[in-house]
């Protein structure tokens, strides 16, 4: 059960500040939930037609891609810090400089994003939030992309 939140204005919701603490992880279901998360992730990427023009930047296997998804978002969230642990320090601009990111891969992979998260049980709020989020790494890849 969320510990109850006073937000300004003083009113009580017992609805997760997301973005603090683990408050994400948790609300994502820990490292089980987020690992659907990318399995849906990839089976997005894998199916929609929209989606084709990042699938074919990716490897045939996808276990490495989906490895370093998963452990990044685990960390991201406020889980265990484990992509660190296992790949090193990540620099997101830096893993995607050597892709040509337009709008079209840009929209693709939140296209993706999207879908997955519709298929989790996840709060509606957090849901949004964590699309909201996802957007601002992903404008940043395609405006560096664009300067190359």
């Amino acid at each position: 059960m969320p510990a109850l939140i006073i937000s300004k204005g003083a009113k009580v919701t017992d609805t997760p500040l997301y973005g603090f603490s683990d408050n994400s992880f948790q609300a994502a279901g820990g490292s089980d939930g987020i690992r659907k998360l990318v399995d849906d992730f990839y089976h997005a990427m894998d199916t929609l037609p929209e989606a084709a023009i990042i699938r074919q930047m990716h490897k045939p296997d996808l276990t490495q891609s989906r490895d370093k998804l998963d452990l990044f978002l685990t960390g991201w969230m406020g889980g265990p810090s484990v992509y660190h642990e296992k790949y090193g320090k990540i620099n997101i601009l830096r893993s995607h400089a050597h892709l040509r990111i337009g709008e079209a891969e840009r929209d693709a992979w939140l296209l993706c994003m999207e879908q997955a998260l519709t298929r989790q049980n996840y709060a509606p709020e957090f849901s949004n939030y964590l699309l909201e989020q996802l957007r601002i790494p992903a404008e940043r890849i395609f405006l560096t992309s664009r300067k190359y």
